[in-house]
């Protein structure tokens, strides 16, 4: 049997295991309720030692079972600290690395993509992975002109163990919803299958880089690498230095924080307006805090490195405007203007019949951070948050239940939820509302046609005493 068939069987045996394990603690936890346990301490008990098993299994492996741990480390901040505790550590291990491939198999790649004669491309290449993602790992090099440059080099195999894996997630995807409360973990699993063939293809994943990299180029907020060459399973990228967003998170100062979720709103709104694209994976693994382009390491002279665009959503007009009109009618109180607008656009089912006044008392308490010019994400925000929806004591469990997510929205969805956790995560204090304002459409009552994306842009260079257009 040759390694990939047998990493295969060992994978699918590890994640077969999960739901053995889950209807043994089960088991173990209807003993300690006949025992006399409280259902609230028996719950806790089983969703610690869920966590435990399930972190630790997707730790240990690649392809989709990396993934979905990636996408679910993001809603850390939602968990009960309890429960998210004892595991951070294991979570943001995930967005930072996994068991490298051999060298063998990397050099194996580079010649069947590259020619013979790879190394000649290459002043220096270090054989030892930098970093490592879901498909594919990271080398550090230096390009035939000079250049630093990033390596990226796709796992043989990697679209077969992607989808192996997230369809065994899928299967017992309900016994996961208790991680996460009031998160559906099926509709992630779905979406991230979906997904893949996407972010196999270098192709794509090199030209949606691109259009980031020239836009932002100037950007002294944002830095994008630049592609220097693409070929099937391969990507070499410009290399760039920074403090990985994981790393302000356990440690960074308070100035950093900050900075660094000022510039992950910005990056989130900015970018679709900007490029007709929307960066879909925002885990912490994805972005770097540099210092300004001089080396100044002042509070407001960090900047942003925005890596991995193997998963975008393209919307060429940006972000819908019906986003931004909702979004204000709901701060203005319209109960009934936003409920017809939830209607058209198929949040509420025509068969279906709900009390506006509610609904806008369920959005409220969610939109929080846009009704204050400054708002501190801080998990225990978040964890109210998920606690208000998942309740199926309360109205807000009984109402959300109603609502519908239509299918051209599934992805921003995520990605805001996503960016959310992150910024949590940082306990960031964001003037979100400024974001909104510059860069969402419908947000402000006067935009027309992307115009005050325009305007905004323009007025960032003259608060800079940038020239325009220069």
């Amino acid at each position: 049997m040759s390694d990939l068939p047998r990493k295969a069987v060992t994978r699918t045996a590890k994640l077969a295991a999960l739901p053995i394990g889950f209807a043994g603690r089960a088991t173990w936890g209807l003993g300690k309720r006949i025992g006399g346990k409280s259902a609230e301490i028996v719950a806790r008990e089983l969703q610690q030692r869920t966590a435990e098993q399930l972190f630790r299994v997707l730790g240990e492996l690649k392809g989709g079972a990396m993934k979905f741990g990636q996408a679910l480390s993001v809603f850390e901040s939602a968990l009960p600290e309890e429960i998210a505790g004892p595991y951070r550590a294991a979570l943001t291990k995930l967005q930072e690395a996994a068991p490298p491939m051999p060298v063998r198999t990397v050099h194996k790649v580079l010649v069947e993509r590259l020619g013979e004669d790879w190394r000649e491309l290459f002043l220096e290449f270090d054989d030892k992975p930098a970093a490592a993602a879901s498909i594919g790992q990271v080398h550090r090099a230096v390009w035939q002109d000079g250049r630093e440059v990033a390596v990226k080099v796709q796992y043989p195999g990697a679209g077969e163990a992607l989808l192996s894996d997230l369809a065994q997630l899928g299967r017992f995807a309900r016994l996961l919803g208790p991680l996460i409360p009031g998160m559906d973990i099926k509709p992630l699993i779905t979406e991230l299958r979906d997904r893949v063939a996407e972010e196999l293809d270098y192709g794509l994943e090199s030209a949606a880089q691109r259009a980031h990299a020239e836009e932002f180029a100037d950007d002294p907020d944002v830095v994008v690498p630049g592609v220097v060459h693409q070929c099937d399973q391969v990507l070499v990228t410009e290399w760039i230095d920074g403090v990985p967003l994981s790393e302000v998170i356990s440690d960074g100062t308070p100035e950093q924080r900050d900075r660094a979720g000022q510039l992950l709103a910005r990056f989130l709104f900015s970018g679709p307006a900007r490029t007709g694209l929307l960066h879909a994976d925002p885990h912490p693994g994805n972005f770097r805090l540099l210092p300004g382009p001089d080396g100044e390491e002042g509070p407001e002279d960090w900047r942003l490195g925005v890596l991995d665009f193997g998963t975008v959503d393209r919307l060429p007009g940006g972000l819908p405007e019906t986003i931004g009109v909702c979004l204000r009618m709901t701060l203005e109180g319209e109960a009934d203007r936003v409920y017809e607008l939830l209607r058209e656009e198929g949040f509420v089912r025509e068969t279906i019949d709900l009390d506006p006044d509610a609904v806008l008392e369920y959005l409220l308490p969610i939109i929080e951070p846009a009704q204050v010019g400054e708002f501190t994400f801080t998990r225990e925000w978040l964890r109210g948050q998920a606690a208000r929806i998942a309740d199926v004591r309360s109205p807000a469990y009984q109402l959300g239940k109603q609502l519908n997510l239509p299918p051209s929205y599934l992805l921003i969805h995520r990605v805001t939820l996503s960016t959310i956790g992150v910024l949590c995560q940082l306990n960031a204090s964001v003037r979100l509302r400024d974001e909104l304002a510059d860069w969402l459409p419908g947000f402000l009552p006067d935009q027309r046609d992307g115009a005050d994306q325009q305007d905004a842009a323009v007025r960032q260079d003259a608060d800079r005493g940038d020239p325009v257009g220069s």
